[in-house]
């Protein structure tokens, strides 16, 4: 089985996949040979195998900052009150996010929406032709596994797309013609996108479970995968006790625990370990794929001698997040440095601000864009906030609701919730949970959903709070961008953006 770690391989079923796209676009009358790519290409099981890794590939896509290796952080992170442009990030469009002044012409969210419609397309692509490979050329299980990952795949895409659009068409089967019915397509009612969302991910529970992998697939989504996501999406829809029984259900499966050293989370040595359900495969140097986000927050040269990071990634620090840690906690130190001990003269340089560290792998320091270290999409100690949060909903702030959070404290060394405040009302609980994410999850592009998710007033008052004073209510969603309105006459713009 090709291992998605395998980045020489991934890339060319990246260009294999990009080549499906560009040629089932095109709808001729006449079908010369060799422009049946489709019929060419899936024939066997390595072919079914190559088109799900391109999914996966888009992802972490290194050009132009791909999904979760850039795009996330300048194209939606930076719309917090935790996150900002840092002193060497120069694009206007990032600029204007961060600030809180964006429009539908700001080319991030245009980014956004392509990338993510182009995972998508694959992923149906791949769901259409795997299923008619000759049962003589592909493993039955094999064929029904490769669906099923491209099923959550395609749900991930829709669950980020809906969250920031609200307003998006549903297209659920491969993009084969230019014709305007086929592009065209007009946005379909919210529900609609999350039931699919939803039925994808119930299919996709049929997924091996994590150690039934071979070590050479570690990495793919799994039962466990299918589960978490699950269990977040039905806690951002507001359907608590679905979302309360699915993470019960990942904590009783016995599949994950957490490390007990928080720093493990981002070692590369325990990368894709106990803690981790699903994340974002990085390999740097020798042409694979590194994590440009550790190169976007290290510190350049003339702060640390040896580290050629670039600071256009930074704490927004009037937001408080830095100074919200305990002094003893553990995540602390991992998620942000004030010194750093350079690597070409083993001096220690002490920082003038605060820089996001848990991306940086120290093996890579003068090119710190070859990190290794992977981005988690989500790990256990998110699947027990999502249950505590979620119990506490249902029915309040209970000592089923302070268990699981108590023990994401507990890792971080710091006190128990139970202790601290053992009488919470159900409001303070929910607000405690929140800010349990906030430094438990930093830099890995939940604050923006989480702000969000919340409501207009709530998200609008952290960033006026934090010194964004833009902030609107309009902006708990993007607006549709400009370029896909003009494109095509059916979209039309979220009505807070009018």
């Amino acid at each position: 089985m090709t291992p998605i770690m395998k980045r020489t391989n991934i890339l060319l079923l990246a260009n294999s996949a990009l080549l499906l796209a560009a040629t089932a676009c095109v709808d001729l009358e006449e079908n010369p040979e060799s422009s049946t790519v489709e019929q060419q290409f899936y024939r066997n099981e390595n072919d079914a195998i190559s088109a799900v890794n391109a999914i996966y590939s888009g992802l972490n896509d290194s050009q132009n900052n791909g999904i979760y290796n850039g795009l996330l952080q300048i194209g939606m992170d930076m719309a917090t009150d935790d996150f900002e442009a840092g002193p060497r990030a120069r694009n206007a469009h990032v600029r204007a996010i961060s600030n809180v002044n964006y429009d539908a012409a700001n080319n991030r969210f245009e980014l956004l929406w392509e990338y993510s419609y182009s995972e998508i397309n694959r992923a149906n692509t791949a769901i259409e032709h795997i299923q008619e490979i000759s049962a003589d050329n592909i493993n039955e299980a094999t064929r029904h596994r490769l669906i099923l990952e491209a099923k959550f795949l395609r749900a991930l895409n829709y669950f980020n797309l809906i969250r920031w659009f609200k307003y998006i068409p549903l297209v659920l089967s491969e993009t084969t013609s230019l014709s305007s019915e086929t592009l065209n397509v007009p946005q379909a009612d919210e529900a609609d996108i999350y039931a699919q969302i939803e039925k994808d991910l119930v299919d996709a529970e049929e997924l091996p479970a994590p150690a039934e992998y071979a070590s050479t697939d570690i990495g793919r989504a799994t039962a466990g995968s299918a589960k978490a996501l699950l269990a977040k999406v039905y806690l951002t829809q507001g359907k608590w006790q679905q979302a309360a029984d699915k993470a019960q259900e990942v904590v009783n499966s016995g599949w994950y625990d957490l490390f007990d050293d928080f720093a493990d989370v981002f070692n590369t040595a325990t990368k894709n370990g106990k803690e981790h359900i699903f994340s974002i495969q990085f390999k740097g140097n020798a042409n694979f794929i590194g994590n440009y986000l550790a190169c976007r927050s290290a510190p350049t040269t003339t702060e640390v001698p040896g580290v050629g990071g670039d600071t256009s990634d930074a704490p927004h620090l009037e937001g408080g997040l830095v100074d919200s840690y305990d002094a003893e906690d553990q995540r602390l130190p991992v998620t942000f440095i004030s010194e750093l001990v350079s690597p070409q003269d083993g001096l220690t340089y002490h920082l003038t601000v605060p820089h996001m560290h848990k991306y940086y792998d120290p093996t890579t320091p003068s090119a710190p864009q070859q990190s290794s270290v992977n981005v988690p999409y989500i790990r256990y100690a998110e699947v027990l906030l999502i249950l505590a949060e979620a119990i506490n909903e249902v029915d309040g702030p209970t000592a089923a609701a302070y268990e699981p959070i108590d023990k994401v404290r507990a890792r971080a060394g710091i006190k128990s919730l139970s202790e601290l405040s053992p009488s919470l009302s159900k409001d303070d609980f929910r607000e405690a949970v929140f800010e349990e994410r906030r430094k438990e999850l930093a830099y890995e592009f939940q604050r923006w959903f989480d702000l969000t998710r919340r409501g207009a007033d709530y998200y609008v008052a952290k960033l006026h709070a934090a010194g964004k004073t833009n902030a609107q209510p309009k902006h708990i969603r993007f607006p549709i961008p400009q370029r896909e309105l003009d494109l095509n006459p059916n979209l039309k713009q979220n009505p807070d953006w009018l």
